[in-house]
Formats: C-alpha cells, sequence, structure tokens
C-alpha cells in the first residue's frame, strides 16, 4: 500500500474525478500525549461522480474502513457525509477522509455504495429511513430503525414540514421545536 499525505489524496481525487472534486479542506490537529498530528480532509463531491469517489478510495488502500454517513437537513438541501479512514494501520498516518454529496430536496436520490463497500448498508437504510433519501439499487430496503407502523413520509431527522413535529408529545410547561 502506498502511504499518501492529505495534498497527494486530493490531487489524486481531482484526477480520478474529472471535474467532479467541488472542493476540497484539510484539517489538522495534535491529538495524544506524543503531539501527533491528525488530519481530516473533507472533499465536496457533485453526485454524479459520486460512486467514483467511493471507488477511488478502495484505489488508495485495499481494505478501507466506513465508518458511516451522517445526514444534515439544511433546508432546501440534504448533506450526506460519508465518513472513512485511510491508512489506519499505518502508525501517525491515518487520514480521516469525509466524501460530501449535497442533495436538493427536490431529488432526494443517491446510488447505493453497497457493491463497493458491503457494510454501509446500515447507514444506507438508516439515511432512507431517517431522512427520507431513496438510495437507489440498496439490497435491502426493509426499515431497520423505526417501526413498520410509523407513519409513511415522516422522516425523524428532518427538519421541515416532513419532521415528527406533530408526533411529539411536550411535556407541560415546555414549547415545542422552534423552526427558524
Amino acid at each position: 500500500m502506498n502511504v499518501l499525505d492529505a495534498k497527494a489524496v486530493i490531487k489524486s481525487y481531482e484526477d480520478a474525478l474529472d471535474g467532479a472534486l467541488l472542493n476540497s479542506r484539510v484539517y489538522e490537529r495534535e491529538v495524544g500525549a506524543r503531539k501527533h498530528v491528525y488530519t481530516s480532509l473533507w472533499l465536496d463531491v457533485e453526485r454524479s461522480g459520486f460512486r467514483a469517489a467511493v471507488s477511488h478510495v478502495a484505489q488508495l488502500q485495499d481494505s478501507p474502513h466506513f465508518s458511516v454517513i451522517a445526514q444534515v437537513d439544511l433546508g432546501d438541501s440534504v448533506d450526506l457525509l460519508y465518513h472513512f479512514s485511510l491508512f489506519t494501520g499505518e502508525p501517525n498516518k491515518a487520514i480521516a477522509l469525509v466524501l460530501r454529496v449535497t442533495l436538493s430536496k427536490t431529488d432526494l436520490t443517491i446510488p447505493t455504495i453497497t457493491d463497493l463497500i458491503p457494510g454501509a448498508i446500515f447507514s444506507e437504510r438508516e439515511t432512507q429511513e431517517m431522512m427520507g433519501v431513496t438510495v437507489v439499487g440498496i439490497p435491502d430496503g426493509r426499515r431497520l430503525f423505526i417501526p413498520e407502523d410509523f407513519p409513511e413520509g415522516v422522516y425523524p431527522w428532518r427538519r421541515d414540514e416532513t419532521g415528527p413535529e406533530e408526533m411529539l408529545n411536550v411535556l407541560p410547561g415546555k414549547q415545542g421545536i422552534q423552526h427558524e
């Protein structure tokens, strides 16, 4: 395995994604008693280049570590943040890699990555249930986190009209969620 630094990883993505890499940011912080520098790399990717970006992770490292898909409701759009770890077996060389894809709420679809990263299925199912994002090609789209009798079209992590606000039981004297 060829261990790369953050700048080399960014360059490899620029070459691999042919214009689908929108932005990159590198964050470094000291960790541990020895103050080793830990690097976080955030890459913003167009949906059209998303699968190529995930596939490229596997080219950078034979067995990349996938952690989770974090979802953020931004009002008119939803950010999907795919968290990976690169080079974890190399002392002081690990890089936290986040691939961010922004989806308009008028088209909340993203292709599955389970054929590339089988363990992503649990996060993909969570993304469908909690945010209402359709994962195209998911091999098992059944509900996993919310019960089957939970209302269709209500997504617990959304902050818009599809969120669960009307289902919340507010304690006496407390206010419900305030949206701005």
